[in-house]
């Protein structure tokens, strides 16, 4: 029997999609192939809280992702007897800030050449660097068939609005396979992730550290909160607008000093405070009444996900408490498997926070530029994976003839 045809729009914000229809892609979607050549649907590993449309919603209505800021919706839906049964979340860009994938040298390169780099379509969750769903795909239905739908539409998209390229980043990676297969060219880096192996407690965990950095973690966390520091970790209903502003202090004051300019408004927190708090951990530290210093993380079904940190009083150790442990803490007591401690970082091995590939996919319209490109990331990829293998062999864990606990 033949499948029903699959119509594809462009749409200029996410209010255009009903909620109901977008999370019926975006919570635990299908996926297209696990690898080369297999159109065996693989179901997302949980809920992933980026890619409701609440956080969409929230980035738009706040104006932190629109056209004057340079992401310019332009969300991929793809229809089948009139229920949306894909989505792609993309934007129209005119620079390459707030990806955490960096592509300046390539926009450089071809912009000496004479060529004209932005705009780029850029798939994605804004200033997120989490790995997740790219491909929204509705369950129930064929998501090879809609997969490719989906990546064809996309770089239809790029040529109608005269792109020079189509970026999927932070992708899973059964998704990326299946986009090399539709002619997108493949891309890895590393962040750095703890795992919960079953533990019981932070102490269970620090059991399966050498010895060196067992004491080492202790003492920062002894040290982090002297001067009569204490730590709430607010959730859901106890995230107060109080909170909130207080947040926004920490995050302007540190993003204006590593940024230049912070991305995210006042309006988002207090929008995803209403619709989505129960998916939300904000860890703030206190000392003489006041909050100080703040994280804010984001629970899905099996991952903390941590985001931005921010302090307007500086402590030892702090930092370290707020962002990593408190964030293990909170793992072990909710069971869940993974925490995500965001970008870069290599600091975090010490903390238990070991190397995880990261992929994004790449179609470049220009032949010139897409052979210059494939060139320089099959190097990339080599040099990526080599330095995952030294960093993970250079973990904190305990070898097999070291010391027991």
């Amino acid at each position: 029997m033949t499948s029903p045809e699959i119509s594809l729009e462009a749409v200029g914000s996410v209010s255009q999609i009903a909620a109901e229809e977008w999370d019926a892609c975006a919570v635990a979607p299908l996926q297209p192939g696990a690898s080369p050549g297999n159109s065996v649907c693989v179901p997302a590993a949980s809920f992933n809280p980026f890619t409701s449309h609440a956080f969409f919603a929230a980035l738009e209505a706040s104006k932190s992702a629109c056209a004057r800021t340079g992401w310019g919706p332009r969300h991929l839906v793809a229809r089948q007897e009139d229920s949306v049964v894909g989505i792609v979340p993309c934007y129209l860009k005119s620079h390459s800030q707030g990806e955490y994938v960096f592509d300046r040298g390539w926009a450089d390169a071809y912009q000496r050449a004479g060529g004209r780099y932005y705009p780029k379509l850029q798939v994605s969750v804004p200033f997120t660097p989490a790995t997740g769903p790219r491909l929204l795909i509705r369950a129930g239905v064929d998501a090879a068939e809609v997969g490719t739908a989906l990546a064809n539409g996309l770089i239809a998209l790029c040529d109608v609005s005269k792109a020079s390229s189509v970026h999927v980043t932070f992708a899973r990676e059964a998704e990326w396979r299946f986009l090399a297969q539709q002619g997108f060219l493949q891309r890895t880096d590393q962040q750095f992730h703890w795992h919960n192996a079953g533990y019981r407690s932070f102490d269970d965990f620090l059991a399966t550290l050498a010895s060196r950095h067992r004491k080492a973690i202790k003492r920062e966390r002894r040290d982090a909160l002297v001067d009569g520091i204490s730590i709430e970790a607010l959730t859901g209903a106890a995230i107060t607008e109080e909170a909130w502003d207080a947040f926004f202090e920490f995050y302007m004051d540190t993003g204006s000093r590593k940024w230049g300019r912070p991305y995210l408004t006042r309006a988002f927190y207090s929008e995803i405070g209403r619709t989505m708090s129960e998916h939300v951990l904000l860890v703030m530290a206190k000392r003489n009444g006041r909050f100080i210093a703040g994280a804010i993380n984001f629970i899905g079904g099996d991952t903390l996900f941590g985001r931005h940190w921010g302090a307007i009083e500086h402590h030892p150790f702090l930092h370290f408490e707020v962002c990593y442990y408190q964030a293990i803490d909170f793992a072990i007591a909710r069971g869940l498997a993974t925490v995500e401690a965001g970008a870069q970082g290599e600091h975090k091995i010490a903390r238990g926070y070991l190397p995880q590939t990261t992929y994004s996919a790449h179609y470049i319209a220009d032949p010139a530029l897409r052979r210059a490109v494939a060139d320089y990331l099959k190097q990339e990829r080599a040099y990526v994976a080599a330095a995952a293998r030294e960093l993970t062999e250079a973990g904190p864990f305990r070898k097999a003839a070291d010391e027991p606990s």
